[in-house]
This record gives C-alpha cells, structure tokens and sequence, in this order.
C-alpha cells in the first residue's frame, strides 16, 4: 500500500537525504556528478527547503510504501486549482512498478487539480516518458540557467485533468 503523507519542517532532513540518494543514482548520467552536486547544495540544503515549505508555500509529501518512505513529492499552486509539481522523487529500486503512476492518482485524488505542470531535462528519457505514460504533454522547450555555469534543459510538460 502507498501512502502520501504531507510533510513539515520535522521532516526536511529526511527530504534530504532522500534528494541526495535519489539524485546520486539517477542524475549523474544524465547532467554529471559536478551539477548535481550544485543543486542539491543549492536546493536540499535545510535552510533552503524551510524556505521552500514555509515562504515560497510548496506542499511536501513523503512516499511512504510498506511504512517504509521511498520518495517525496513537490508541489505549490496559487489558485488550488493549477499546481505545479516541483518534486516528484522516487528511488530507483522503487521504479518501474507502477508506484509513480500510483502516487500521481494519489495526488491528483488528494488535491483535485485542473492541471500540473512542471520541468523535466530533456535527456530524462526515462522520467519523460513516464509523464507522456500519464498524460502529460509538452508545451515548450527552456532553458534555465541556475548559475555556476550550469544551465537546466528542460521540457515544461502539462497535464490537463477532466
């Protein structure tokens, strides 16, 4: 059974440290251990998701599966309606068993969302198409450029939800 259990500032470390394990695993192939190590020094520090919980407003949900918590979820909306999901993390011993789509039927249930958007890198192969798997769709292509000469290439995919 899984479980999406709204997080608070009790929890940060363990976001954290569930960043710092998932992306470890999964981004270094894709963006190189340099960048990674500068995101999540500049995303998943504490002082920065306190910052992200309480002033920017985002919504932290810990991915609980068999009382055991195996990733978290991101999201923040203005309007309760459009959400944008920052974080979607899963570990990667987690994958390809129909946990992420369970956890996004979770959420949309949870929040009754008209649409999320978000980001995702364009060599992401695998999480891209677990979002086209899902329903999303994208709507353009951006770059971000993050600082430190990193630049983030990225689709913004949305999905509409009837």
């Amino acid at each position: 059974m899984v479980q999406l259990l709204l997080a608070d500032q009790t929890h940060l470390d363990t976001i954290s440290e569930l960043a710092h394990t998932i992306w470890n695993a999964h981004y270094v192939p894709i963006i190189g251990q340099e960048q990674v190590d500068y995101m999540l020094g500049q995303m998943y520090n504490k002082e920065n998701l306190k910052l992200q919980l309480e002033v920017n407003k985002h919504q932290f949900y810990l991915i609980h599966k068999d009382n055991k918590c195996v990733g978290f979820i991101s999201v923040s909306s203005n309007n309760q309606a459009d959400y944008f999901l920052h974080k979607f993390y899963i570990h990667k011993h987690e994958s390809n068993n129909g946990l992420g789509t369970e956890c996004l039927n979770n959420l949309i249930k949870l929040l009754k969302p008209k649409s999320f958007t978000l980001t995702v890198n364009r060599q992401n192969y695998k999480s891209i198409n677990f979002y086209f798997k899902n329903g999303f769709v994208i709507d353009r292509v951006e770059d971000f450029d993050i600082g430190n000469g990193f630049v983030m290439n990225d689709f913004v995919m949305v999905k509409k939800i009837q």
